[in-house]
């Protein structure tokens, strides 16, 4: 029987095969790289908000603590966004006139709260408490990154399952004592990291929760 295809289609059918696979590796490549982006995962990306709030002026420059603002974030699932008045309480002498804080004035005067836009924003099939993670000794600075450096806030996480399951996993490589949660500057001893975390996480009774049911409900 005559051949019907030419010596040359063996070879043409591999590159093909081999090509096809190749597309696909560089597509699943491509694609990982993507949704790792900070153009999906917004880290690093500033939000716009009704005023430039700077928590780097805030924070390291006047030296007020998270709880002034956050004031629920030791006992509820919530930080805490401030009410107009805690602003107010320094604003209505400091920088009174000032128009770029018109639209605090504004909310204070007509008791209608800002709209700030969510920075630090979970998927809502997600459940995560801040005060549990408070009591058992993780930093402000963990999850949120160094916001005394941030004159705009923005995301320092991606806040993917992946990052939250690397804490969950290895809590001693990221707890520190009670005391040094809101201190935005605290280190451990050198080299002494693993050995506090595993004394804080017994002393702590810090559990390895890795189940989907500890933050799917």
């Amino acid at each position: 029987m005559a051949q019907i295809f030419h010596p040359s289609t063996n070879t043409l059918s591999r590159l093909s095969l081999f090509g096809a696979v190749f597309l696909l590796a560089a597509v699943a490549v491509i694609g990982a790289g993507i949704v790792r982006s900070s153009y999906v995962t917004e880290v690093g990306v500033a939000r716009e908000q009704p005023v430039p709030f700077s928590h780097k002026r805030h924070v390291s420059g006047l030296g007020i603590d998270c709880r002034y603002c956050h004031t629920t974030v030791e006992e509820s699932s919530f930080a805490g966004i401030p009410p107009t008045h805690t602003c107010m309480t320094c604003h209505s002498q400091i920088w009174a006139d000032s128009p770029m804080l018109a639209p605090v004035r504004d909310s204070y005067q007509t008791n209608r709260s800002l709209e700030w836009t969510r920075v630090n924003d979970i998927a809502d099939f997600a459940y995560f408490d801040h005060s549990i993670h408070v009591k058992k000794g993780i930093g402000c600075v963990t999850c949120h990154g160094q916001v005394d450096e941030m004159p705009l806030m923005w995301r320092a996480h991606s806040l993917y399952m992946e990052w939250c399951l690397e804490c969950h996993r290895h809590p001693e490589r990221y707890v520190r004592p009670r005391e040094e949660v809101f201190n935005m500057h605290w280190q451990p001893p050198a080299g002494a990291q693993l050995a506090l975390g595993r004394q804080l996480v017994k002393e702590y009774d810090i559990q390895k929760l890795t189940a989907c049911s500890t933050c799917h409900r």
